[in-house]
């Protein structure tokens, strides 16, 4: 007995707890190697056509059209007005058609959210059936209805609500419009499915402690849906900076955006090392709007939560 005594206290020491210590830690090598082994073709595949291009980006950018290393790229993006213009016009569209999208999908996908599910699934294939649809045929689309001659303009002067046809397409108006009606599903569904997953138990619980209507969708179902919204919003916002087929044909040459200059700056006067320029200014300042929404909408979440 006192042989295993001695055997017990051995193991329960400091030695055996090394012991147990330097297996802990051999399991847990063992394990992050077989997680790495299972990531593996997914972060080669990441690297292969995220990261490489990227990167390949940033080198091509650094020379100029000698081939020789140089800042030029960026400096001209500072020195012709026309390049900060362009910036500028591609924001406001962005932000623009980001609050329409936001003004449009909210109060679409509150309506959807409250259907039975049958109603809410044969109303959700109206809202998914344009993707059915290529962009450059709606595109056209809207370019038929919104010209001069065209259904709104037609309709408004039999009507006699206007004496001469409006001005709604080749312009910038014509841009909103067109992004607008392509890119408010990419928020309605997001934003849908975060709205179903909240408990209906919370705002009953919000009622029954007094709370109209209308505090019980401030104070309970918005902030409980932000989490879509956010996921809505950044989607829309991104795939409007890099948006081309709907500006070049509804703008009319007009409205000039990033993406567009980018197309002219390396087909039309191939110089691939300012195009690239290009794509990295617009990616630099898109990660740093992302970075502060993020930011903001933390703070939001926190400062709602810290009221309660």
């Amino acid at each position: 007995m006192s042989a295993q005594s001695a055997l017990l206290k051995e193991i329960a020491g400091p030695a055996g707890q090394d012991l147990n210590a330097q297996a802990l830690r051999a399991d847990a090598r063992r394990e992050s190697l077989r997680l790495l082994a299972l990531l593996a073709p997914s972060l080669f595949l990441v690297c292969a056509i995220i990261i490489v291009p990227i990167g390949w980006l940033f080198w091509l950018s650094l020379f100029d059209e000698t081939g020789a290393f140089s800042a030029a790229n960026y400096a001209r993006f500072f020195e012709q007005a026309s390049y900060i213009g362009t910036f500028i016009t591609t924001f406001k569209v962005a932000f623009i058609v980001t609050g329409a999208c936001v003004l449009l999908g909210y109060p679409l996908a509150y309506m959807l959210s409250q259907l039975p599910r049958r109603a809410a699934s044969i109303c959700l294939i109206f809202v998914i059936l344009p993707f059915w649809t290529s962009v450059l045929v709606r595109t056209y689309a809207w370019l038929v209805i919104l010209q001069r001659k065209g259904l709104i303009n037609s309709w408004l002067i039999d009507l006699g609500v206007i004496s001469q046809p409006l001005s709604l397409a080749n312009n910038f108006s014509g841009v909103v419009i067109g992004m607008t009606h392509i890119l408010l599903p990419f928020l309605v569904l997001p934003l849908y499915a975060s709205m179903k997953t909240i408990d209906t138990d919370c705002l009953r619980a919000g009622m029954n402690l007094g709370a109209g209507p209308a505090a019980t969708f401030r104070q309970i179902f918005f902030p409980l849906s932000l989490p879509g919204l956010a996921s809505g919003v950044v989607i829309v916002f991104v795939l409007c900076l890099g948006f081309f087929v709907t500006p070049a044909l509804m703008g009319g040459g007009k409205v000039v955006m990033w993406a567009m200059r980018m197309e002219q700056t390396t087909s039309l006067y191939s110089n691939w090392g300012a195009g690239a320029a290009l794509g990295v200014v617009l990616l630099v300042v898109t990660l740093a709007l992302l970075g502060l929404f993020q930011w903001l909408l933390g703070a939001r979440a926190t400062g709602v939560w810290s009221s309660r």
